[in-house]
Protein backbone atom coordinates (compact mmCIF):
# COMPACT_ATOMS: atom_id res chain seq x y z
CA UNK A 1 0.00 0.00 0.00
CA UNK A 2 1.55 3.25 -1.14
CA UNK A 3 0.12 6.43 0.41
CA UNK A 4 2.79 8.94 -0.68
CA UNK A 5 2.04 10.80 -3.89
CA UNK A 6 4.28 10.11 -6.88
CA UNK A 7 5.69 13.64 -6.88
CA UNK A 8 7.03 13.14 -3.36
CA UNK A 9 8.44 9.72 -4.25
CA UNK A 10 10.17 11.09 -7.34
CA UNK A 11 11.64 14.06 -5.44
CA UNK A 12 13.10 12.12 -2.52
CA UNK A 13 14.32 9.30 -4.74
CA UNK A 14 16.10 11.78 -7.04
CA UNK A 15 17.74 13.43 -4.01
CA UNK A 16 18.97 10.07 -2.77
CA UNK A 17 16.93 10.24 0.43
CA UNK A 18 14.70 7.27 -0.44
CA UNK A 19 16.02 4.02 -1.87
CA UNK A 20 14.52 0.87 -3.33
CA UNK A 21 15.70 -1.70 -0.75
CA UNK A 22 12.96 -2.98 1.55
CA UNK A 23 13.48 -3.85 5.19
CA UNK A 24 13.12 -7.53 4.37
CA UNK A 25 15.81 -7.23 1.73
CA UNK A 26 18.07 -5.73 4.40
CA UNK A 27 17.42 -8.80 6.52
CA UNK A 28 18.22 -11.20 3.65
CA UNK A 29 21.46 -9.32 3.01
CA UNK A 30 22.39 -9.71 6.68
CA UNK A 31 21.68 -13.45 6.59
CA UNK A 32 23.92 -13.83 3.56
CA UNK A 33 26.67 -11.74 5.18
CA UNK A 34 26.71 -13.39 8.65
CA UNK A 35 24.63 -16.58 8.58
CA UNK A 36 26.17 -18.16 11.67
CA UNK A 37 26.44 -15.01 13.82
CA UNK A 38 24.05 -14.42 16.70
CA UNK A 39 21.14 -12.38 15.40
CA UNK A 40 18.74 -12.15 18.33
CA UNK A 41 18.05 -13.44 21.83
CA UNK A 42 15.17 -13.53 24.30
CA UNK A 43 14.95 -11.84 27.69
CA UNK A 44 16.61 -13.94 30.38
CA UNK A 45 13.33 -13.90 32.33
CA UNK A 46 11.17 -15.08 29.43
CA UNK A 47 9.48 -17.77 31.54
CA UNK A 48 8.06 -15.04 33.80
CA UNK A 49 6.69 -13.17 30.77
CA UNK A 50 5.18 -15.96 28.68
CA UNK A 51 5.64 -19.68 28.11
CA UNK A 52 8.90 -21.30 27.05
CA UNK A 53 12.55 -21.02 27.92
CA UNK A 54 14.69 -18.19 26.50
CA UNK A 55 15.58 -18.65 22.83
CA UNK A 56 18.41 -17.31 20.72
CA UNK A 57 18.94 -17.57 16.97
CA UNK A 58 21.70 -17.10 14.46
CA UNK A 59 20.75 -15.18 11.33
CA UNK A 60 20.40 -18.46 9.42
CA UNK A 61 18.15 -19.97 12.10
CA UNK A 62 16.07 -16.81 12.29
CA UNK A 63 15.52 -16.88 8.52
CA UNK A 64 14.25 -20.45 8.69
CA UNK A 65 11.68 -19.53 11.34
CA UNK A 66 10.65 -16.35 9.56
CA UNK A 67 10.05 -18.21 6.32
CA UNK A 68 8.06 -20.91 8.12
CA UNK A 69 5.83 -18.34 9.84
CA UNK A 70 5.27 -16.39 6.63
CA UNK A 71 4.34 -19.60 4.78
CA UNK A 72 1.81 -20.44 7.49
CA UNK A 73 0.28 -16.98 7.35
CA UNK A 74 0.03 -17.20 3.56
CA UNK A 75 -1.56 -20.65 3.88
CA UNK A 76 -4.22 -19.03 6.09
CA UNK A 77 -5.03 -16.37 3.54
CA UNK A 78 -2.86 -13.43 4.67
CA UNK A 79 -1.76 -11.36 1.69
CA UNK A 80 -0.10 -8.07 0.75
CA UNK A 81 -1.69 -4.99 2.34
CA UNK A 82 -3.73 -7.04 4.82
CA UNK A 83 -3.61 -5.35 8.20
CA UNK A 84 -2.35 -7.56 11.03
CA UNK A 85 -2.77 -6.56 14.66
CA UNK A 86 0.10 -7.55 16.94
CA UNK A 87 0.22 -7.75 20.71
CA UNK A 88 3.46 -9.36 21.80
CA UNK A 89 6.05 -8.71 24.49
CA UNK A 90 9.68 -8.01 23.62
CA UNK A 91 10.57 -11.59 22.78
CA UNK A 92 12.02 -13.10 19.62
CA UNK A 93 8.45 -13.70 18.41
CA UNK A 94 8.11 -9.96 17.86
CA UNK A 95 11.05 -10.07 15.45
CA UNK A 96 9.72 -13.19 13.72
CA UNK A 97 6.33 -11.54 13.28
CA UNK A 98 7.64 -8.27 11.87
CA UNK A 99 9.95 -10.07 9.44
CA UNK A 100 7.24 -12.51 8.30
CA UNK A 101 4.85 -9.61 7.70
CA UNK A 102 7.58 -7.80 5.78
CA UNK A 103 8.13 -10.86 3.57
CA UNK A 104 4.42 -11.07 2.73
CA UNK A 105 3.99 -7.34 2.28
CA UNK A 106 1.21 -7.10 4.87
CA UNK A 107 0.88 -4.16 7.27
CA UNK A 108 1.64 -4.50 10.99
CA UNK A 109 -0.31 -2.53 13.57
CA UNK A 110 1.36 -3.23 16.95
CA UNK A 111 -0.41 -2.68 20.27
CA UNK A 112 1.28 -2.02 23.63
CA UNK A 113 0.88 -5.00 25.95
CA UNK A 114 -1.16 -2.78 28.29
CA UNK A 115 -4.01 -2.48 25.76
CA UNK A 116 -7.19 -4.39 26.57
CA UNK A 117 -10.61 -5.11 25.04
CA UNK A 118 -11.68 -1.49 24.64
CA UNK A 119 -8.57 -0.66 22.61
CA UNK A 120 -8.83 -3.95 20.70
CA UNK A 121 -12.35 -3.42 19.43
CA UNK A 122 -11.74 0.28 18.70
CA UNK A 123 -8.49 -0.03 16.78
CA UNK A 124 -9.17 -3.34 15.04
CA UNK A 125 -12.46 -1.99 13.67
CA UNK A 126 -10.86 1.31 12.72
CA UNK A 127 -8.12 -0.37 10.67
CA UNK A 128 -10.33 -3.25 9.48
CA UNK A 129 -7.65 -5.68 10.61
CA UNK A 130 -7.80 -9.17 9.12
CA UNK A 131 -5.83 -11.05 11.77
CA UNK A 132 -4.20 -10.86 15.19
CA UNK A 133 -0.86 -12.34 16.25
CA UNK A 134 -0.39 -12.65 20.01
CA UNK A 135 0.39 -15.07 22.85
CA UNK A 136 -1.92 -17.05 25.07
CA UNK A 137 -0.54 -15.21 28.10
CA UNK A 138 1.52 -12.04 28.43
CA UNK A 139 2.51 -11.72 32.07
CA UNK A 140 -0.85 -12.20 33.87
CA UNK A 141 -2.96 -11.15 30.90
CA UNK A 142 -4.85 -13.83 28.94
CA UNK A 143 -4.32 -12.03 25.65
CA UNK A 144 -5.51 -14.67 23.16
CA UNK A 145 -8.74 -15.32 25.08
CA UNK A 146 -9.51 -11.60 25.21
CA UNK A 147 -9.17 -11.37 21.44
CA UNK A 148 -11.51 -14.36 21.07
CA UNK A 149 -14.12 -12.52 23.14
CA UNK A 150 -13.73 -9.35 21.07
CA UNK A 151 -13.75 -11.11 17.67
CA UNK A 152 -17.58 -11.12 17.23
CA UNK A 153 -17.50 -7.31 17.45
CA UNK A 154 -14.86 -6.94 14.70
CA UNK A 155 -16.38 -7.95 11.36
CA UNK A 156 -13.07 -7.84 9.46
CA UNK A 157 -11.21 -10.13 11.88
CA UNK A 158 -10.81 -13.61 10.37
CA UNK A 159 -8.00 -15.22 12.35
CA UNK A 160 -6.36 -15.06 15.77
CA UNK A 161 -2.88 -16.61 15.86
CA UNK A 162 -1.01 -17.26 19.10
CA UNK A 163 2.08 -18.84 20.59
CA UNK A 164 2.01 -20.40 24.04
CA UNK A 165 0.54 -23.13 26.22
CA UNK A 166 -3.15 -23.98 26.34
CA UNK A 167 -4.18 -22.18 23.16
CA UNK A 168 -7.91 -21.40 23.59
CA UNK A 169 -10.63 -22.54 21.23
CA UNK A 170 -10.95 -20.25 18.25
CA UNK A 171 -7.22 -19.48 18.16
CA UNK A 172 -4.74 -20.91 15.63
CA UNK A 173 -1.60 -22.19 17.34
CA UNK A 174 1.80 -21.04 16.07
CA UNK A 175 3.67 -23.63 18.12
CA UNK A 176 5.87 -26.16 16.32
CA UNK A 177 5.03 -25.21 12.76
CA UNK A 178 6.16 -27.62 10.02
CA UNK A 179 5.44 -26.72 6.42
CA UNK A 180 5.46 -29.15 3.52
CA UNK A 181 7.58 -28.61 0.42
CA UNK A 182 4.38 -27.92 -1.50
CA UNK A 183 3.46 -25.17 0.97
CA UNK A 184 6.93 -23.68 0.60
CA UNK A 185 6.77 -23.66 -3.18
CA UNK A 186 3.33 -22.06 -3.16
CA UNK A 187 4.49 -19.38 -0.73
CA UNK A 188 7.56 -18.65 -2.85
CA UNK A 189 5.33 -18.19 -5.90
CA UNK A 190 3.09 -15.76 -4.02
CA UNK A 191 6.02 -13.77 -2.61
CA UNK A 192 7.71 -13.61 -6.01
CA UNK A 193 4.52 -12.33 -7.63
CA UNK A 194 4.00 -9.74 -4.87
CA UNK A 195 5.54 -6.38 -5.67
CA UNK A 196 6.75 -5.03 -2.32
CA UNK A 197 8.52 -1.67 -2.48
CA UNK A 198 10.35 0.51 -0.02
CA UNK A 199 7.51 3.04 -0.36
CA UNK A 200 4.87 0.59 0.84
CA UNK A 201 3.43 1.06 4.33
CA UNK A 202 5.02 -1.31 6.83
CA UNK A 203 3.35 -0.23 10.09
CA UNK A 204 0.41 1.64 11.52
CA UNK A 205 1.60 2.63 14.99
CA UNK A 206 -0.47 4.51 17.51
CA UNK A 207 0.17 7.88 19.10
CA UNK A 208 0.88 7.61 22.79
CA UNK A 209 -2.53 8.81 23.83
CA UNK A 210 -1.40 11.44 26.35
CA UNK A 211 -4.09 13.82 25.10
CA UNK A 212 -6.96 11.58 23.99
CA UNK A 213 -7.79 8.70 21.67
CA UNK A 214 -4.70 7.32 19.93
CA UNK A 215 -4.32 8.15 16.23
CA UNK A 216 -2.98 5.71 13.65
CA UNK A 217 0.35 6.65 12.07
CA UNK A 218 1.21 4.80 8.82
CA UNK A 219 4.89 4.70 7.93
CA UNK A 220 6.83 3.13 5.08
CA UNK A 221 10.10 1.23 4.88
CA UNK A 222 11.87 4.35 3.63
CA UNK A 223 10.43 6.60 6.33
CA UNK A 224 11.53 4.18 9.06
CA UNK A 225 14.99 3.89 7.53
CA UNK A 226 15.45 7.68 7.50
CA UNK A 227 14.47 8.00 11.17
CA UNK A 228 16.71 5.06 12.09
CA UNK A 229 19.77 6.68 10.55
CA UNK A 230 19.63 9.08 13.50
CA UNK A 231 20.28 6.26 16.00
CA UNK A 232 22.86 4.57 13.77
CA UNK A 233 24.83 7.80 13.30
CA UNK A 234 24.49 9.15 16.84
CA UNK A 235 25.90 6.02 18.48
CA UNK A 236 28.16 5.07 15.53
CA UNK A 237 26.71 1.56 15.27
CA UNK A 238 28.75 -1.16 13.55
CA UNK A 239 28.09 -4.83 12.85
CA UNK A 240 29.93 -5.61 16.11
CA UNK A 241 27.21 -3.89 18.16
CA UNK A 242 25.18 -5.72 20.79
CA UNK A 243 21.94 -3.81 21.22
CA UNK A 244 19.85 -4.35 24.35
CA UNK A 245 16.29 -3.27 23.66
CA UNK A 246 14.28 -2.25 26.72
CA UNK A 247 11.58 -0.21 24.97
CA UNK A 248 8.36 -1.78 23.61
CA UNK A 249 8.83 -2.49 19.92
CA UNK A 250 5.55 -0.81 19.04
CA UNK A 251 6.59 2.74 18.18
CA UNK A 252 9.44 5.15 17.43
CA UNK A 253 11.83 4.15 20.24
CA UNK A 254 11.62 0.41 19.70
CA UNK A 255 11.37 0.40 15.89
CA UNK A 256 13.57 3.33 14.80
CA UNK A 257 15.79 3.05 17.87
CA UNK A 258 16.42 -0.71 17.76
CA UNK A 259 14.65 -2.89 15.17
CA UNK A 260 15.56 -1.01 11.99
CA UNK A 261 19.10 -0.07 13.18
CA UNK A 262 19.61 -3.80 13.82
CA UNK A 263 18.65 -4.48 10.20
CA UNK A 264 20.81 -1.62 8.91
CA UNK A 265 23.96 -2.71 10.73
CA UNK A 266 23.78 -6.52 10.77
CA UNK A 267 24.52 -6.66 14.50
CA UNK A 268 23.03 -8.55 17.48
CA UNK A 269 19.73 -7.61 19.14
CA UNK A 270 18.94 -8.71 22.71
CA UNK A 271 15.34 -8.33 23.86
CA UNK A 272 14.18 -7.25 27.33
CA UNK A 273 10.64 -7.06 28.75
CA UNK A 274 9.05 -5.90 30.99
CA UNK A 275 11.58 -3.62 32.59
CA UNK A 276 13.21 -5.49 35.44
CA UNK A 277 16.36 -3.95 36.91
CA UNK A 278 18.15 -7.13 38.09
CA UNK A 279 17.48 -8.82 34.72
CA UNK A 280 18.54 -5.67 32.85
CA UNK A 281 21.87 -5.56 34.69
CA UNK A 282 22.44 -9.29 34.16
CA UNK A 283 21.77 -8.91 30.43
CA UNK A 284 24.19 -6.00 30.09
CA UNK A 285 26.92 -8.10 31.71
CA UNK A 286 26.19 -11.50 30.17
CA UNK A 287 25.51 -10.27 26.62
CA UNK A 288 28.29 -7.66 26.79
CA UNK A 289 25.82 -5.07 25.55
CA UNK A 290 27.42 -2.05 23.91
CA UNK A 291 24.30 0.09 23.67
CA UNK A 292 20.89 0.20 25.30
CA UNK A 293 17.89 2.44 25.87
CA UNK A 294 16.76 3.54 29.31
CA UNK A 295 14.19 6.06 30.54
CA UNK A 296 15.48 9.13 32.41
CA UNK A 297 13.90 8.01 35.69
CA UNK A 298 15.90 4.78 35.68
CA UNK A 299 19.17 6.52 34.83
CA UNK A 300 18.54 9.01 37.62
CA UNK A 301 17.72 6.26 40.12
CA UNK A 302 20.73 4.08 39.26
CA UNK A 303 23.13 6.98 39.51
CA UNK A 304 21.82 7.71 43.00
CA UNK A 305 22.15 4.12 44.22
CA UNK A 306 25.72 3.27 45.15
CA UNK A 307 24.80 -0.33 45.92
CA UNK A 308 23.57 -0.86 42.34
CA UNK A 309 26.57 0.88 40.83
CA UNK A 310 29.02 -1.09 42.99
CA UNK A 311 27.70 -4.47 41.81
CA UNK A 312 26.91 -3.64 38.18
CA UNK A 313 29.21 -4.30 35.23
CA UNK A 314 28.87 -1.48 32.69
CA UNK A 315 32.30 -2.03 31.14
CA UNK A 316 30.92 -3.05 27.73
CA UNK A 317 28.54 -0.09 27.37
CA UNK A 318 29.62 2.78 25.13
CA UNK A 319 26.40 4.74 25.15
CA UNK A 320 22.82 4.79 26.42
CA UNK A 321 19.92 6.39 24.59
CA UNK A 322 17.26 8.18 26.58
CA UNK A 323 14.43 10.61 26.05
CA UNK A 324 10.63 11.09 26.11
CA UNK A 325 11.10 13.75 28.81
CA UNK A 326 13.82 16.39 29.36
CA UNK A 327 16.97 14.87 30.84
CA UNK A 328 18.60 16.04 34.04
CA UNK A 329 21.97 17.70 33.32
CA UNK A 330 23.50 16.22 36.48
CA UNK A 331 22.50 12.73 35.31
CA UNK A 332 24.03 13.05 31.82
CA UNK A 333 27.23 14.44 33.32
CA UNK A 334 27.24 11.80 36.06
CA UNK A 335 27.22 8.83 33.67
CA UNK A 336 29.94 10.48 31.63
CA UNK A 337 32.16 11.20 34.63
CA UNK A 338 31.66 7.92 36.50
CA UNK A 339 31.58 5.38 33.68
CA UNK A 340 32.64 7.20 30.52
CA UNK A 341 29.22 6.31 29.07
CA UNK A 342 27.66 8.87 26.76
CA UNK A 343 23.96 9.55 27.28
CA UNK A 344 22.40 10.30 23.89
CA UNK A 345 19.32 12.49 24.08
CA UNK A 346 16.47 11.59 21.72
CA UNK A 347 13.36 13.51 20.80
CA UNK A 348 11.18 11.66 18.33
CA UNK A 349 7.62 10.92 17.36
CA UNK A 350 5.82 8.25 15.38
CA UNK A 351 4.95 10.93 12.84
CA UNK A 352 8.62 11.36 11.92
CA UNK A 353 10.11 14.07 14.13
CA UNK A 354 13.71 13.05 14.84
CA UNK A 355 16.03 15.27 16.86
CA UNK A 356 19.06 13.79 18.55
CA UNK A 357 21.91 15.10 20.69
CA UNK A 358 25.09 13.06 20.60
CA UNK A 359 28.61 13.70 21.95
CA UNK A 360 30.04 14.67 18.58
CA UNK A 361 27.60 17.51 17.95
CA UNK A 362 27.10 18.52 21.60
CA UNK A 363 30.15 17.36 23.59
CA UNK A 364 29.15 19.15 26.81
CA UNK A 365 27.01 16.56 28.66
CA UNK A 366 25.02 19.17 30.57
CA UNK A 367 24.09 20.99 27.36
CA UNK A 368 23.29 17.68 25.69
CA UNK A 369 20.65 17.04 28.36
CA UNK A 370 18.34 19.72 27.00
CA UNK A 371 19.69 21.04 23.71
CA UNK A 372 19.16 19.52 20.27
CA UNK A 373 20.91 20.39 17.02
CA UNK A 374 18.72 22.51 14.74
CA UNK A 375 18.38 19.75 12.21
CA UNK A 376 16.54 20.65 9.05
CA UNK A 377 17.79 24.25 8.98
CA UNK A 378 19.80 25.46 6.00
CA UNK A 379 23.33 26.67 6.71
CA UNK A 380 23.90 24.45 9.77
CA UNK A 381 26.01 21.30 9.44
CA UNK A 382 25.81 18.25 11.70
CA UNK A 383 27.30 14.78 11.82
CA UNK A 384 24.05 12.85 11.29
CA UNK A 385 23.07 12.23 7.68
CA UNK A 386 19.43 13.06 8.41
CA UNK A 387 20.28 16.73 9.06
CA UNK A 388 19.18 17.66 5.54
CA UNK A 389 16.64 14.89 4.93
CA UNK A 390 13.89 17.03 6.44
CA UNK A 391 13.12 20.68 7.17
CA UNK A 392 12.14 22.25 10.47
CA UNK A 393 10.81 25.62 11.54
CA UNK A 394 9.28 27.25 14.62
CA UNK A 395 5.98 29.08 14.27
CA UNK A 396 4.28 31.51 16.64
CA UNK A 397 1.15 29.70 17.82
CA UNK A 398 -0.90 32.91 17.85
CA UNK A 399 0.21 34.75 14.73
CA UNK A 400 1.49 31.89 12.55
CA UNK A 401 4.68 33.81 11.77
CA UNK A 402 8.03 32.00 11.56
CA UNK A 403 10.26 32.56 14.61
CA UNK A 404 13.89 33.42 13.89
CA UNK A 405 14.86 34.97 17.25
CA UNK A 406 16.29 33.14 20.24
CA UNK A 407 14.32 32.44 23.39
CA UNK A 408 10.82 32.66 21.88
CA UNK A 409 8.71 29.47 22.17
CA UNK A 410 7.03 28.31 19.00
CA UNK A 411 5.42 25.20 17.57
CA UNK A 412 7.84 22.84 15.85
CA UNK A 413 6.79 22.05 12.28
CA UNK A 414 8.55 19.56 10.04
CA UNK A 415 8.38 18.15 6.53
CA UNK A 416 10.63 15.82 4.61
CA UNK A 417 11.71 12.27 3.94
CA UNK A 418 11.05 10.98 7.46
CA UNK A 419 7.57 12.47 7.87
CA UNK A 420 4.44 10.33 7.59
CA UNK A 421 1.79 11.13 4.94
CA UNK A 422 -1.08 11.72 7.36
CA UNK A 423 -3.15 9.96 10.03
CA UNK A 424 -4.86 6.72 9.07
CA UNK A 425 -8.50 7.10 8.16
CA UNK A 426 -8.47 10.90 8.50
CA UNK A 427 -7.85 11.89 4.88
CA UNK A 428 -10.48 14.65 5.01
CA UNK A 429 -8.93 16.27 8.08
CA UNK A 430 -5.27 16.46 7.08
CA UNK A 431 -5.35 20.28 6.90
CA UNK A 432 -5.74 20.22 10.68
CA UNK A 433 -2.39 18.47 10.97
CA UNK A 434 -0.38 20.02 8.10
CA UNK A 435 0.02 23.71 7.29
CA UNK A 436 -0.35 25.34 3.87
CA UNK A 437 3.32 24.64 3.04
CA UNK A 438 3.01 20.95 3.87
CA UNK A 439 4.74 21.08 7.27
CA UNK A 440 3.39 18.74 9.94
CA UNK A 441 2.12 20.60 13.01
CA UNK A 442 3.78 18.60 15.77
CA UNK A 443 2.12 20.34 18.71
CA UNK A 444 5.55 20.48 20.38
CA UNK A 445 6.96 23.78 21.58
CA UNK A 446 10.65 24.52 21.10
CA UNK A 447 12.78 27.63 21.28
CA UNK A 448 15.99 28.59 19.51
CA UNK A 449 19.04 28.68 21.78
CA UNK A 450 22.00 30.90 20.99
CA UNK A 451 25.47 29.82 22.10
CA UNK A 452 28.71 31.65 21.33
CA UNK A 453 26.91 33.98 18.95
CA UNK A 454 25.31 31.19 16.89
CA UNK A 455 21.69 30.06 16.85
CA UNK A 456 22.65 26.42 16.58
CA UNK A 457 20.35 24.66 19.01
CA UNK A 458 16.72 23.93 19.80
CA UNK A 459 15.34 23.34 23.27
CA UNK A 460 12.07 21.57 23.96
CA UNK A 461 9.78 23.70 26.12
CA UNK A 462 6.52 21.75 26.20
CA UNK A 463 3.36 20.95 24.32
CA UNK A 464 1.09 23.65 22.90
CA UNK A 465 -1.73 22.24 25.03
CA UNK A 466 0.41 22.25 28.17
CA UNK A 467 1.22 25.95 28.29
CA UNK A 468 0.13 27.45 31.61
CA UNK A 469 -1.56 30.84 31.27
CA UNK A 470 -1.16 32.69 34.56
CA UNK A 471 -2.89 36.06 34.61
CA UNK A 472 -2.58 36.32 30.83
CA UNK A 473 1.15 35.44 30.83
CA UNK A 474 2.34 32.19 29.20
CA UNK A 475 4.54 29.89 31.27
CA UNK A 476 6.33 27.01 29.59
CA UNK A 477 6.31 23.96 31.91
CA UNK A 478 9.48 22.55 30.32
CA UNK A 479 11.41 25.75 30.98
CA UNK A 480 10.57 25.55 34.69
CA UNK A 481 11.26 21.80 34.70
CA UNK A 482 14.64 22.42 33.10
CA UNK A 483 15.77 24.55 36.04
CA UNK A 484 14.31 22.39 38.81
CA UNK A 485 15.94 19.27 37.36
CA UNK A 486 19.31 20.86 38.04
CA UNK A 487 18.53 21.17 41.77
CA UNK A 488 20.80 18.77 43.71
CA UNK A 489 17.86 17.26 45.62
CA UNK A 490 15.55 16.70 42.62
CA UNK A 491 15.50 13.43 40.65
CA UNK A 492 12.50 14.24 38.43
CA UNK A 493 9.97 17.00 38.09
CA UNK A 494 6.88 17.74 36.06
CA UNK A 495 4.97 21.04 36.05
CA UNK A 496 1.18 21.11 35.69
CA UNK A 497 -1.30 23.96 35.73
CA UNK A 498 -4.00 24.09 38.41
CA UNK A 499 -7.18 26.17 38.05
CA UNK A 500 -7.27 29.46 39.95
CA UNK A 501 -10.28 31.79 40.13
CA UNK A 502 -8.21 34.98 40.15
CA UNK A 503 -5.23 34.14 37.93
CA UNK A 504 -6.82 31.56 35.66
CA UNK A 505 -4.05 29.04 36.34
CA UNK A 506 -1.16 28.58 38.74
CA UNK A 507 1.77 26.22 38.40
CA UNK A 508 2.37 23.17 40.56
CA UNK A 509 5.78 21.49 40.67
CA UNK A 510 5.36 17.72 41.04
CA UNK A 511 8.71 16.52 42.38
CA UNK A 512 10.38 13.15 42.90
CA UNK A 513 13.32 13.58 45.27
CA UNK A 514 16.63 11.76 44.82
CA UNK A 515 16.51 10.77 48.47
CA UNK A 516 12.90 10.10 49.58
CA UNK A 517 13.94 10.77 53.15
CA UNK A 518 15.26 14.25 52.41
CA UNK A 519 13.43 17.56 52.69
CA UNK A 520 13.05 20.28 50.07
CA UNK A 521 11.30 23.37 51.37
CA UNK A 522 9.28 25.96 49.50
CA UNK A 523 11.81 28.56 50.60
CA UNK A 524 14.66 26.58 49.03
CA UNK A 525 12.79 26.33 45.72
CA UNK A 526 12.05 30.05 45.63
CA UNK A 527 15.65 30.92 46.42
CA UNK A 528 16.86 28.53 43.69
CA UNK A 529 14.83 30.40 41.08
CA UNK A 530 16.11 33.73 42.35
CA UNK A 531 19.72 32.50 42.36
CA UNK A 532 19.33 31.62 38.67
CA UNK A 533 17.71 34.95 37.80
CA UNK A 534 14.38 33.51 36.66
CA UNK A 535 11.38 35.83 36.44
CA UNK A 536 9.29 35.74 39.62
CA UNK A 537 6.11 34.77 37.76
CA UNK A 538 7.76 31.46 36.68
CA UNK A 539 8.17 30.23 40.26
CA UNK A 540 5.53 27.52 40.95
CA UNK A 541 2.94 28.46 43.54
CA UNK A 542 2.40 24.85 44.57
CA UNK A 543 4.64 21.87 45.27
CA UNK A 544 3.54 18.23 45.32
CA UNK A 545 5.96 15.46 46.31
CA UNK A 546 5.47 11.90 45.05
CA UNK A 547 7.42 8.67 44.70
CA UNK A 548 7.14 8.40 40.91
CA UNK A 549 5.55 10.22 37.99
CA UNK A 550 2.68 8.50 36.14
CA UNK A 551 3.64 7.32 32.66
CA UNK A 552 1.97 5.76 29.65
CA UNK A 553 3.09 2.41 28.14
CA UNK A 554 5.99 4.04 26.29
CA UNK A 555 7.32 6.08 29.20
CA UNK A 556 5.88 9.53 28.56
CA UNK A 557 4.61 11.42 31.58
CA UNK A 558 0.81 11.51 31.73
CA UNK A 559 0.32 15.14 32.67
CA UNK A 560 -3.46 14.89 32.64
CA UNK A 561 -3.39 12.01 35.15
CA UNK A 562 -0.75 13.82 37.19
CA UNK A 563 -2.93 16.92 37.33
CA UNK A 564 -5.92 14.85 38.47
CA UNK A 565 -3.75 13.17 41.09
CA UNK A 566 -2.76 16.57 42.47
CA UNK A 567 -6.34 17.86 42.45
CA UNK A 568 -7.52 14.73 44.26
CA UNK A 569 -4.86 15.09 46.98
CA UNK A 570 -5.22 18.69 48.19
CA UNK A 571 -3.93 17.77 51.63
CA UNK A 572 -0.56 16.82 50.13
CA UNK A 573 -0.12 20.00 48.08
CA UNK A 574 2.12 22.57 49.75
CA UNK A 575 1.21 26.17 49.09
CA UNK A 576 3.70 29.00 48.72
CA UNK A 577 3.28 31.58 51.50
Amino acid sequence: MILADQKKIDEYTAKGFWGTETLYELFLRNVKNKPESLAAADPLNREAICSGVPQQYTYEELLERVETLSIYLLKNGIRKDDIIGIQLPNTVEMLLTYLAILRIGAIATPFPVQYRKHEYRTLLNFTEAKAIITMTNILKHHAAQDFVEVKPEVSSLEHIFAWGDNVPEGVISLNNLNMSEKDRQKAEEICTATKNTANDVFTICWTSGTEGTPKGVPRTHNEWIISSYASVDAAAFTEEEVLLNTFPMVNMAGIAGMFVPWLLTNCTLIMHHPFDLPTFLRQIASARATYTLAPPALLNAMLNNEEILKNADFSSLRAIGSGSTPLSPWMVKGWQDKFDISIINYFGSNEGATFISDPRDIPDPEQRANYFPRLGVKGLEWTTRIAHYFESKLVDVKTGSVITESGIPGEMRIKGASVFPGYWGQEDAQNEFFDEEGYFRTGDLFEIIEKEGEQKFYRFVGRTKEIIIRGGVNISPAEVEYLLQTHPKVAEVSIVGLPDKRMGEKACACIVLKDPGSLLTIEEIIQYFKDHDYAIYKIPEYVYFLDELPRNPVGKILKYHLKQQVLNSPEDVKLEV
